[in-house]
């Protein structure tokens, strides 16, 4: 049996999609899966007080976070991968001297869309829907800004009730919201699906908009698999 990936959930409709990566792109690896929905209940909760900035949510999570990688660890993980868009700098502050990788979820897809990045007119666009989302990938995006890297222009939208929508069983509507979104996005040369829940849809919203569609479930398992052998 390949490494132990200790997936990390904040939401249930993260797991089949991560898994059709590994099965697809890495089936020699193991993945486990520890899912709590409280913390998306609960940074949900917390985005919509008035003074709610990445500070509070780093504050509000990393704890937590490092407990969860903690627990990878203790079982016997070779890799942690968190699948949930919303943490990213939560993931960060937690995963400081972590003797195994930690990957935060769309770390690789975005490194991917920068590495297409030929200059500075370059668009990358992004749509979530789970709204949290939204400022964890400004944040992402400005880290990279920071590091004096070349940052191109950046578009990202937040899909309204698409995931209402998915988690009520309507993935039909789910997917017709992300593709109609994706069609109001313009002058962007590279499009990505910030939840792991809207990789399903990557082929269709290519198809319509014409656009390269990155999604974070194929990207991580890729850039793991690169890391662990």
């Amino acid at each position: 049996m390949g490494p132990r990936i200790q997936l990390i959930h904040a939401m249930t409709a993260s797991q089949a999609p991560i898994h059709r990566a590994f099965l697809s792109l890495w089936p020699e690896a193991n993945p486990v899966d520890l899912v709590d929905t409280s913390l998306a209940t609960d940074l949900a909760a917390l985005a919509i007080v008035e003074d709610f900035s990445i500070g509070e949510m780093v504050k509000a999570f990393s704890k937590r976070m490092a407990t969860l990688i903690n627990y990878g660890q203790e079982t016997g993980a070779d890799a942690v991968l968190f699948t949930c868009s919303a943490f990213g700098p939560a993931i960060e502050q937690a995963r400081l001297n972590v003797d195994i990788p930690v990957l935060k979820p769309d770390e690789a897809m975005i490194a991917r869309a920068l590495d297409t990045c030929k200059s500075g007119d370059f668009c990358i666009g992004g749509l979530a829907t789970f709204e949290p989302t939204i400022a964890s990938l400004n944040s992402e995006f400005k880290a990279v800004a920071d590091s004096g890297s070349v940052l191109p222009k950046i578009i990202l939208q937040h899909v309204p009730y698409a995931l209402e929508h998915l988690n009520k069983g309507n993935k039909l509507e789910h997917d017709r919201l992300i593709i109609d979104a994706a069609s109001t996005l313009k002058n962007i040369d590279i499009l990505l699906l910030a939840q792991f829940s809207m990789s399903s849809v990557q082929d269709k919203v290519s198809e319509a908009s014409g656009l390269e569609v990155l999604a974070s479930p194929n990207e991580s398992v890729l850039q793991l698999k690169n890391i662990l052998k």
